[in-house]
């Protein structure tokens, strides 16, 4: 794949991120930390930046008031010293008055008006003042100082600048008396470019300051989360690889802190498992050769008891009627415990792990019409109808005969026991990875709960039935690990009183991948007691089908 992102990444983006955020811890507590250091960090840069702005503003303006006071003062002294009586004379003494409140402020924002509602007779000095201070100076603020006496009075005004911009500014005004004149209105502006200059390099010595705290937070965060996370990943780690069968594995004990402790009881634990499952795999082990043994041990009084029955068995029609009939229930019994044997033999083969598939070509539809054939006689002693539908499947696949012929009797064999005298169907089909045979009866059925026990080795559904085939209750434990053997499926769906269905799958190669069974399960009739056609009574059952239950490779 390419380094660069994809067209669509930003589509993919929310799903990954979502991703690692579920499956990080670290993730989470850096991200988490972050945050809240970032919203602790906000609330107190906003706090410390509104009382620096606050604390600039106050200062500057004690400063203007204070300066604006001394040179008012220092110019109505200067007017109360002066003898004028010309025009001209008051003139300049203004001017000069203004020049003076200019050295003393440092501010070239002064004006002076002369106060509305005066004797208009008198030839007074016309109103002074810069072009900047006739356009800040509000109405509001002409009308207290006009009215105020002495006292003083501001208003934050926004001063012009250079290029079109504004200044932040205060404008402080008091009243004059010029001796002989009346009344001036006397305006100082004070600029405040270098505060807000100040303030915003505080500013944004904060922000600077706030984003590298978080970043070195964020980032000693992550070394210390990494030395927590650390050692519960070696902990999932391990604990994944102990529950995949990996018994020796253990947690590395190093330190005395909480984490050691916790490897040391994990490592107990651990111990104790292996402790467990050791004894248990050597009980099995035993039971599975005992059972192997035993078997074995049987086979030769087996074959002399099963020789002496036979040779009972054969002169039976000399015997009395109650003789006769023990030596065939002896005969029979013999053959039954002949196969029970067998299966477990078999059995212990499967739990030993030393069953070898032995594959040959075979034609599946062949080997069904061979085991139909067998077991026709039977099923007409039933009652039922065996019938073979194959629409698909006359091609070889490899498979161990022997087994698969035995899956196929056994299944037949069940579906005629079950089958309360009404059709067994047998299908084969096939598609291009494997092929399927099901055995359908429209018998009693299986409940859910049967069903999830049908492959349990000596398990019935019903223990009071009579097994018509003398089976061993091995059948379809058997016929499960065949098909595992071959890779295959064998699965079940019943419903009480709609019968069952059997589907045993193969794959076209062994150990190639089955994508899916030629034939359905839940069968197409699956609401059918009885195939249309097949007889009187076909009706429609009244529960839904569930689905089936089913044993993979």
């Amino acid at each position: 794949m390419p380094w660069w992102p994809t067209r669509d990444w930003w589509r993919q983006a929310p799903s990954r991120l979502a991703r690692v955020w579920r499956t990080s811890l670290q993730v989470r507590t850096v991200a988490i930390t972050l945050l809240l250091t970032g919203v602790a960090i906000l609330v107190t840069g906003v706090y410390m930046a509104l009382s620096i702005s606050n604390d600039l503003y106050q200062s500057r303006l004690d400063q203007a008031l204070r300066d604006s006071s001394r040179a008012t003062t220092t110019a109505q002294s200067t007017l109360n010293a002066s003898d004028v009586s010309s025009g001209d004379a008051g003139k300049n003494l203004l001017n000069t008055v203004l020049q003076s409140v200019q050295a003393s402020t440092s501010s070239r924002l002064v004006a002076a008006y002369r106060v509305p509602g005066q004797d208009t007779g008198v030839l007074a000095p016309p109103d002074r003042g810069s072009p900047a201070m006739n356009s800040v100076i509000s109405p509001e603020l002409r009308e207290k100082v006009q009215n105020g006496g002495t006292k003083q009075y501001y208003q934050s005004v926004s001063l012009p600048a250079v290029g079109g911009d504004t200044d932040p500014g205060i404008v402080v005004g008091s009243q004059l008396t010029l001796p002989s004149y009346g009344k001036y209105e006397l305006y100082i502006g004070y600029n405040l470019r270098d505060s807000e200059n100040t303030l915003l390099f505080v500013q944004n010595t904060l922000l600077l300051a706030g984003l590298a705290l978080i970043l070195l937070i964020g980032a000693i965060t992550w070394v210390i989360v990494r030395f927590v996370v650390e050692p519960i990943r070696v902990a999932a780690r391990t604990s994944e690889r102990l529950a995949a069968g990996d018994l020796a594995v253990r947690i590395p004990e190093r330190g005395e802190d909480v984490f050691a402790t916790l490897a040391r009881s994990f490592n107990g634990m651990a111990d104790s498992m292996q402790s467990q499952i050791n004894q248990l795999a050597t009980l099995s082990q035993l039971q599975q050769r005992f059972v192997s043994d035993v078997s074995h041990e049987l086979r030769t009084p087996l074959t002399t008891i099963r020789l002496a029955g036979d040779v009972i068995y054969d002169q039976r029609q000399g015997f009395q009627p109650a003789t006769a009939r023990t030596a065939e229930l002896l005969h029979t019994q013999i053959e039954r415990f002949d196969r029970l044997l067998s299966d477990l033999l078999e059995i212990s083969r499967y739990d030993a792990g030393s069953v070898v598939l032995d594959a040959e070509p075979t034609n599946l539809v062949r080997l069904a019409e061979e085991c139909v054939d067998e077991l026709r006689t039977l099923s007409e002693q039933n009652g039922s109808e065996l019938v073979l539908d194959a629409p698909g499947g006359y091609f070889d696949v490899p498979m161990d005969p022997r087994r698969i012929r035995r899956v196929v009797r056994n299944l037949i064999g069940n579906a005629i026991e079950h089958g309360e005298g009404r059709p067994v169907v047998v299908t084969i089909d096939s598609n291009e990875s494997a092929v399927a045979l099901t055995v359908r009866d429209y018998g009693i059925g299986m409940s859910a709960q049967d069903m999830a026990h049908v492959f349990d080795r000596f398990w019935r559904a019903d223990p009071s039935r009579k097994r018509t085939l003398g089976g061993t209750g091995l059948g379809l434990a058997i016929s499960l690990e065949d098909a595992t053997l071959h890779s295959g499926w064998l699965q079940v769906w019943s419903v009480p009183g709609a019968g069952s269905c059997f589907r045993l799958t193969l794959p076209r190669a062994i150990g190639r991948e089955i994508t899916g069974s030629p034939l359905p399960l839940p069968p197409v009739d699956a609401g059918e007691t009885m195939p249309h056609g097949a007889g009187a009574g076909a009706g429609t059952a009244g529960s839904a089908a569930p689905t089936g239950n089913e044993a993979r490779a």
